[in-house]
């Protein structure tokens, strides 16, 4: 561990949720002059971080990259190989995975021996509940200030990524944090979307075999599996989000590709899911992934016949992924 702590590390590339945001924080404790770069996993699948990236970059709460110098991570897509960790130590790379609920929670029990984190413990708890699926539906909706100080993160908008990593070095509680008027005004800002949203879902969400289906291409709204399967109840035992723009690209952060998101109904299935849901985000999509209660992937060019075709996405294109997930969603019935 202590060569862990000791490596040089001066970037670090987290994922742009509050999840990557609490990890990014941990991390800056113990290295203070690292500069923070916030992304996703598809642009890291992509190549769209690549010049950021090497053997002086710590990644966190994202995908495996070859060039980095340390990769910290939870998701089971991510889970390295015996193989693929002998590589990497070859290379000057260390991996760090554990099947914990959040990467906040793998980096904070990898160095709270080695730093003073302890004023990040406060945190811990939320934030793990809420990237691992064991939130309640109670929660979910409550004025906990983690729960709307989560909803105002937006990576389009960095300096106000910075500011909460700043607030959270200095070791500020959630209820000081969400005090701070430009805080407070993203929050009030992000309960009148939290509000559309939930009318905007009346209209756009249908379910089939359990399947809560919610159609939000071309929308401009994003939403997480908690939303979703709040609203929909005891109905669904999953959900699958359609969300992005036809003619969208990884690299406009205003303007996302065609993508789907799934989620277990975890107010349900408070244990584990019923149908490993990654199943269906690798299904097509070679960089699709994530647990198997929560993941995701980009919609695939297919055939009437559901191949992968080499063309441009098309509005059809949706309806036939849908079809074909719906497909291997119905195989639970016989496992």
């Amino acid at each position: 561990m202590d060569a862990i702590v000791d490596t040089k590390i001066t970037k670090i590339v987290a994922d742009g949720d509050l999840d990557g945001l609490l990890s990014a924080a941990i991390l800056h404790r113990i290295w203070p002059d690292a500069t923070i770069h916030f992304t996703h996993p598809a642009e890291v699948r992509s190549g769209g971080v690549d010049n950021h990236i090497g053997r002086e970059t710590a990644m966190v709460d994202l995908p495996f990259h070859p060039n980095c110098g340390l990769h910290i991570d939870h998701h089971l897509t991510n889970k390295p190989t015996y193989e693929q960790e002998q590589i990497a130590a070859e290379q000057g790379c260390k991996i760090i995975w554990n099947d914990a609920l959040s990467a906040a929670r793998v980096c904070f029990d990898t160095f709270r021996k080695h730093v003073d984190i302890s004023d990040f413990e406060m945190w811990m708890p939320m934030v793990d509940k809420l990237d691992g699926g064991k939130i309640s539906a109670t929660e979910f909706l409550s004025d906990n200030p983690i729960m709307w100080i989560g909803r105002t993160i937006d990576t389009t908008d960095l300096p106000y990524c910075r500011l909460l990593l700043e607030q959270l070095a200095l070791g500020h509680s959630p209820k000081e944090i969400i005090e701070i008027e430009e805080v407070g005004a993203k929050v009030s800002e992000a309960r009148i979307n939290f509000e559309n949203l939930r009318k905007t879902l009346s209209d756009h969400l249908y379910i089939v075999d359990r399947l809560a289906i919610v159609r939000l291409e071309e929308k401009g709204f994003r939403t997480n599996g908690y939303l979703v399967t709040a609203h929909a109840g005891k109905s669904c035992d999953a959900c699958m989000i359609i969300h992005g723009y036809t003619d969208g690209e990884i690299s406009d952060k205003s303007k996302w590709p065609l993508s789907a998101s799934f989620y277990s109904n975890s107010f349900l299935h408070k244990q584990s899911p019923i149908f490993d849901l990654t199943r269906l985000a690798t299904a097509f999509d070679v960089d699709g992934g994530g647990h198997a209660g929560a993941c995701g992937c980009r919609i695939q060019p297919l055939s009437e016949s559901g191949t992968i075709e080499n063309r441009p996405i098309t509005s059809s294109d949706i309806e036939r992924n849908i079809n074909a997930w719906q497909r291997l969603w119905s195989q639970r019935k016989s496992r």
